[in-house]
């Protein structure tokens, strides 16, 4: 096999023992959980796995006895990926996972149009492992906030963390709560918002809670914190992860969140806000390795505290 087990790399050899016969492909990510099965599948494709001696395929059949050797190449560089010392707020952090606390403005991933200044960024010159963890240009990234919504954002540091995380969020093991600020007051206390999101039918930019099959279900919970006069402050919880979920969700039942540019027609405010007034609070999860639960709360950015503030001063809000 031309290129195997040259140059840097790990070489690793392996003994099948399971008594049934099993495809090459799904028993490779049984001895490898760090990797995901989309990358050992790409190291079969590339050749870099033989079994007794010959080039293996995805669904080449494992018995017991067989002999597996498979090469890994260091993990190639991420394309205009650079490590910058941008100024995180660390929540929590070990050898395995960290947690932030975002603020407004940082979008989390490059995307094309805005390559460098992100929290990946950042997160490169903070912990210089990342690289190839989750691959592309989203190394360690379990999941995502909006630019401008504030708060807690979890990101693994192996790739045995990473598709833990990622089976919580996916099965809500792992819990988010957010708080916002919402224009008008909902007539209960508390309630649950059901509504698949898709693309919006006139502005592709944006979301919108859709009837036509091209949406993902949705669901989000929310309950009154507090009353203040023509404005509320929301907790919600969600069920699912989908892109401007609470942004859409709180549009679709007539109360959109403070400053929020495109769910919001609102421009005069009680105060300048640099974005939606949306704020990931708490985010709980069990530890990929430990299995210990943990729970982690981020503090309001000042600028909804002032918020905050200014809009208890104009009355005397009912707290629920």
């Amino acid at each position: 096999m031309s290129g195997f087990a040259e140059g840097e790399g790990e070489l690793l050899t392996l003994t099948y023992a399971k008594p049934l016969p099993m495809r090459l492909d799904r028993w490779l990510v049984s001895q490898r959980p760090e990797q995901s099965r989309a990358r050992i599948q790409k190291f079969i494709d590339a050749g870099y796995v033989r079994v007794n001696g010959v080039t293996g395929r995805a669904k080449t059949p494992l018995r017991p006895g067989d002999g597996v050797e498979l090469w890994m190449p260091p993990p190639e560089p991420l394309p205009y990926l650079v490590a910058q010392p941008i100024p995180l707020d660390v929540l929590y952090e070990d050898s395995h996972l960290i947690v932030l606390n975002k603020p407004a403005g940082l979008t989390v991933h490059p995307a094309p149009g805005n390559r460098d200044g992100t929290l990946v960024n950042g997160l490169l010159h903070h912990c210089p492992d990342l690289p190839g963890i989750g691959g592309e240009l989203r190394p360690g990234i379990v999941h995502r906030l909006d630019k401008d919504t504030t708060g807690c954002i979890v990101v693994a540091k192996s790739q045995e963390a990473l598709v833990k995380l990622q089976v919580q969020i996916q099965t809500r093991i792992a819990s988010r709560e957010y708080l916002a600020v919402v224009h008008g007051q909902p007539a209960a206390d508390a309630g649950t918002i059901v509504g698949a999101i898709g693309r919006h039918p006139v502005d592709r930019k944006k979301y919108a809670v859709v009837s036509d099959g091209s949406g993902r279900h949705a669901r989000t919970h929310w309950r009154l914190v507090e009353r203040l006069g023509d404005y509320a402050l929301l907790r919600f919880k969600l069920d699912t992860g989908r892109t401007h979920q609470i942004r859409v969700h709180c549009a679709h039942m007539n109360h959109p969140i403070v400053g929020d540019p495109m769910y919001s027609r609102c421009r005069r405010l009680p105060l300048e806000l640099p974005g939606q007034a949306l704020h990931a609070v708490e985010l709980a999860l069990n530890h990929p390795i430990s299995g210990e639960r943990l729970v982690c709360e981020a503090p309001l950015p000042p600028v909804v505290t002032a918020l905050l503030e200014r809009l208890r001063r104009r009355g005397q809000p009912q707290r629920s």
